[in-house]
């Protein structure tokens, strides 16, 4: 028992010295920040080849103070002390807010985390449309044969976008040796998916996990194999939102490795505020920008309404967060990054931040949204 003990012992230190393992990067990095796209390989998103810029409104319309802890405070003193780093109202099109703190700034590139599910999503619609995926009702071992084996048979495209696939996934994000960790963290996903199971049937309840919006990057890597196209999932993501959209500043989205990687889709799109709010605009127009439709009309409004077939939440509909049944939702990401949509009154909020600063940011945004007529 000692023997193993310290052979585990030393196993760890060799790999927070070398940095060479998973768990030694987990305890490395200690634990996900929003400065983590400086840490890990990516493929890049360029500046668009005809950048879109905001119209700004010349009077500034945000509230003045806002109620925290049985304190009114100033909105801006509000924003900084609980974390924020970004802070964008856009309504109709025009920017009629905007903050940055901690020497943040709009070229500030930030982590986006679980925002990317919702990328992904978009995605996924898209290559539906091109006739890549046939529907969302196809077997994911269509795409991934090696995953019959495992149990994937009846695991349709759908419930990976519901999570309701009764994935075998392990989210705790304080767990160096859990499967968050790995996915974060390791160097081979490709092995890491493989190796994925199932705890039950699909399509009879809601579970948020990652690896079920990484299993759809796989999804959607494999069937730009199968048709001949040579993109990477963000050479893709580039020319079907990315450079459409006019993307104002340099991005990108983190790999695996280096050599031969798989984009992380669950997570770590890297890019500054006012280029998030944008993927918010494309849904607040439902799908179309500048005179083209970029993601199909019905996709947007099946990706956003309420249903709760098959197992699905009613607040959770293909990779995004419903806060309400009113017709909003947003994207969100662990440590509190939030594009929120309210279509009634054609705005669009962005909050980046270093964390949530103990702050509920959905309620936070569904009342001010209420200031904006």
């Amino acid at each position: 028992m000692i023997h193993r003990t310290l052979k585990a012992t030393a196993l760890l230190v060799a790999c927070l010295l070398l940095g060479s393992c998973k768990v030694g990067r987990f305890f490395i990095y200690n634990f996900a920040d929003t400065n983590d796209h400086r840490k890990f390989p990516s493929r890049p998103l360029p500046t668009s080849p005809e950048p879109f810029h905001y119209a700004e409104a010349a009077t500034e319309k945000a509230p003045r103070t806002i109620t925290a802890d049985g304190k009114e405070l100033a909105f801006d003193a509000f924003l900084e002390k609980y974390r924020s780093v970004a802070f964008l109202v856009i309504q109709r099109d025009t920017i009629l807010y905007e903050r940055y703190f901690k020497g943040h700034d709009p070229a500030h590139v930030h982590t986006s985390f679980s925002m990317a599910k919702s990328v992904m999503s978009m995605l996924i619609g898209c290559a539906i449309a091109d006739g890549m995926i046939a529907d969302v009702d196809q077997p994911v071992t269509d795409l991934i044969p090696e995953l019959r084996e495992n149990g994937f048979g009846k695991v349709t495209v759908e419930h990976l976008l519901q999570m309701t696939s009764g994935l075998k996934f392990n989210e705790s994000y304080s767990n160096p040796f859990g499967d968050a960790a790995t996915f974060y963290y390791g160097r081979r996903l490709y092995q890491s998916m493989a190796r994925m199971k199932l705890k039950g049937p699909p399509g009879e309840h809601f579970e948020y996990q990652s690896g079920s919006s990484q299993l759809l990057g796989w999804v959607l890597e494999r069937a730009l194999q199968k048709a001949g196209d040579p993109r990477t999932i963000t050479a893709y993501a580039n020319d079907k939102l990315w450079a459409p959209l006019g993307m104002e500043f340099p991005a990108s989205w983190s790999i695996d490795r280096k050599e031969g990687g798989i984009e992380k889709t669950f997570c770590c799109i890297n890019a500054p505020a006012r280029d998030f709010a944008k993927l918010g605009s494309l849904y607040l127009h439902a799908g179309e920008w500048r005179g083209k439709q970029l993601v199909p009309k019905e996709w947007v409004a099946r990706s956003t309404r309420v249903d709760t077939a098959n197992g699905s939440a009613w607040y959770y509909q293909y990779q995004w967060w419903l806060p309400s049944r009113e017709g909003d939702f947003q994207a969100k990401g662990i440590l509190g990054q939030y594009i929120y949509v309210d279509p009634a009154r054609e705005l669009v909020m962005v909050r980046l931040g270093t964390n949530h600063g103990k702050v509920d940011w959905t309620s936070v945004l569904r009342s001010l949204a209420k200031a904006y007529p």
